[in-house]
């Protein structure tokens, strides 16, 4: 029998909303740029040809609710509010039109991103995965299964301190959730457990350490961080 090293993570589960079941975490999708007012805000236009993604840790979910330290290395941590689609079954060069057969749910999540580091990977021409791919860096609410809930023109928002800073439709989506899994699935045999996290709209900004932010998306539970002081 082999033996390990040392002890092997905790790998992340998200809850189900009304449910004592677990989602276990597989992997981690992003797509970038999926809004056009918020490519335009990043000084950046939507690459209409096709999307494009990076990818997060499955050990950086951590669920709604917690209190994650300001993230080291970084004076300027931005919120982006996201739709979070959880895959429960597997595919490979999937249809648009069999793409949703996937799906096993859907959440809210939060893409928290270290605007300055990616900034600078940008001018350097350098992969995006410092400023994206840290500790807590993707925070996930309860997930609503696909029989209660199906993406369309639903309003996703988010607020810092009561604030509202994110307002917007997910019909502003670039690519819409098909298209995106259908895509994906030609680079990757996705599999139960992958989460694509859809891309955020306008109106992204700084937070600091003492700060409440609350997302949502009407239909699904909301997702909640608060910001911790700095490691």
């Amino acid at each position: 029998m082999t033996a390990l090293l040392f002890p092997a993570p905790d790998w992340p589960t998200l809850p189900v909303d009304g449910s004592d079941a677990r989602f276990p975490v597989r992997r981690v999708f992003c797509v970038g740029r999926n809004y056009a007012a918020h490519a335009a805000e990043m000084g950046a236009e939507v690459d209409r040809e096709a999307p494009f993604y990076f990818t997060k840790s499955a050990l950086a979910v951590v669920p709604s609710g917690t209190t994650q330290p300001y993230p080291p290395a970084t004076a300027d941590l931005h919120h982006e509010v996201e739709l979070v689609v959880a895959l429960g079954t597997a595919g490979f060069r999937v249809a648009p039109e069999a793409a949703l057969g996937l799906v096993w749910g859907y959440g809210v999540g939060l893409d928290m991103t270290r605007r300055d580091l990616q900034a600078a990977a940008k001018d350097k021409r350098r992969p995006w995965s410092m400023g994206k791919d840290f500790a807590g860096s993707a925070v996930i609410g309860p997930l609503t299964p696909v029989a209660g809930f199906s993406p369309d023109a639903q309003r996703i928002a988010l607020s810092v301190n009561g604030d509202l800073r994110q307002d917007a439709v997910l019909a502003e989506m670039v690519w819409r959730v098909p298209e995106l899994i259908a895509d994906l699935s030609r680079y990757e045999r996705l599999g139960p457990g992958d989460l694509i996290m859809t891309g955020t709209p306008a109106g992204v900004g700084a937070v600091v350490p003492g700060d409440r932010l609350e997302g949502r998306i009407d239909g699904l539970a909301p997702v909640t961080l608060s910001v911790g002081s700095a490691d």
